[in-house]
């Protein structure tokens, strides 16, 4: 069976490395920095509601160490703003007609991907967990710990799609192959603008009218754009009831990916990619979105200034919104 190739083992593809390896699936990391240092040292343990699983599998630095093969799988899962460093290396390494599936959030990995890449599939991520310390992913869904929808870019199912959801299914992960997979994530668009306001406000404050004013907004502008796109849990419950988001005993949940790399200090957050597609949509289609503009600012302002999550009071928020 084909190698799965996991490129960024963060709060994703750390969880997938994880289920995937114990699973008996041949699976081999690429990941950077104290992470990387820590998987190759001894592993990665992924805590959720159930209790600790524990994983060892071979992880490098660059996707030249992975050596890729013909047969690769690729699962790209490194945030928006690092895509096309990643995409760049992958082909510098040799990817060439290989199956590359953008675990990511936002829209934008695809269109990207597929201006390198011929063979390019789009994924729905629907699986809350931290990454915060390295050696260490955190995932709060219970009975499952994530589930996802997977399909070609930019519509259509093929062999490809089929082949990883029956591997990730039989990982524990609930998924489902999805012709019209983007618009599920253009629905998860909308579910992550509220990713900056929990980590400006801290996961304590009461931002729903704040994000529901910025989903109102990009509601708008998908309209006026002519894109359609559908929520992630409207149309099935089974699969809805089988991700729940619990506690993990001894564990106080960060919050969003935003909130996650606010907190390591990581230099850069991905609102420019969520908020910032509402923004670059509207001035393309002539819809103000000065929600989302300020948002997007506010997220850049917090990574210069190396702020940390929960920075901004509501107060600060709702005036500037007009709220």
């Amino acid at each position: 069976m084909s190698r799965i190739v996991i490129l960024g083992i963060g709060a994703i593809g750390g969880a997938l490395a994880v289920m995937l390896s114990r699973a008996g699936q041949e699976v081999i990391g690429i990941a950077r920095g104290a992470q990387l240092e820590a998987v190759r040292k001894g592993g990665l343990t992924l805590r959720t509601p159930e209790g600790a699983l524990h994983a060892e599998f071979p992880c490098v630095a660059t996707p030249a160490e992975a050596q890729l093969r013909a047969d690769d799988v690729i699962c790209l899962c490194v945030k928006t703003q690092h895509s096309e460093a990643a995409l760049q290396q992958l082909r510098d390494a040799g990817l060439r007609d290989q199956p590359l599936f953008c675990f990511q959030n936002g829209v934008e990995n695809e269109r990207l991907a597929l201006r390198y890449f011929p063979n390019v599939h789009g994924v729905t991520v629907m699986l809350p967990a931290d990454f915060v310390q390295p050696g260490e992913v955190v995932c709060y869904g219970a009975p499952f710990i994530g589930s996802f929808d997977i399909g070609c870019y930019p519509e259509g199912i093929d062999a490809a799609d089929a082949a990883l959801v029956a591997r990730l299914e039989a990982a524990g992960f609930p998924s489902a192959t999805r012709a019209a997979v983007m618009q599920r994530k253009y629905g998860k668009l909308l579910m992550n603008l509220g990713n900056i306001v929990g980590a400006a406000l801290g996961e304590g404050a009461d931002g729903a009218p704040v994000t529901a004013a910025l989903k109102a907004e990009a509601e708008a502008v998908l309209a006026r754009a002519g894109i359609a796109w559908t929520d992630p849990g409207e149309d099935d419950g089974s699969r809805a009831a089988q991700l729940k988001i619990v506690d993990v005993p001894g564990i106080t949940r960060v919050g969003s990916s935003t909130a996650q790399s606010l907190a390591r200090g990581a230099g850069s957050v991905e609102t420019d990619y969520l908020n910032g597609e509402v923004s670059l949509l509207g001035r393309l289609h002539g819809v103000p979105t000065p929600g989302n503009d300020w948002v997007t600012a506010l997220a850049a302002r917090l990574v210069r200034e190396g702020a940390a999550p929960g920075a901004v009071t509501l107060a600060e928020v709702e005036a500037a919104l007009g709220l």
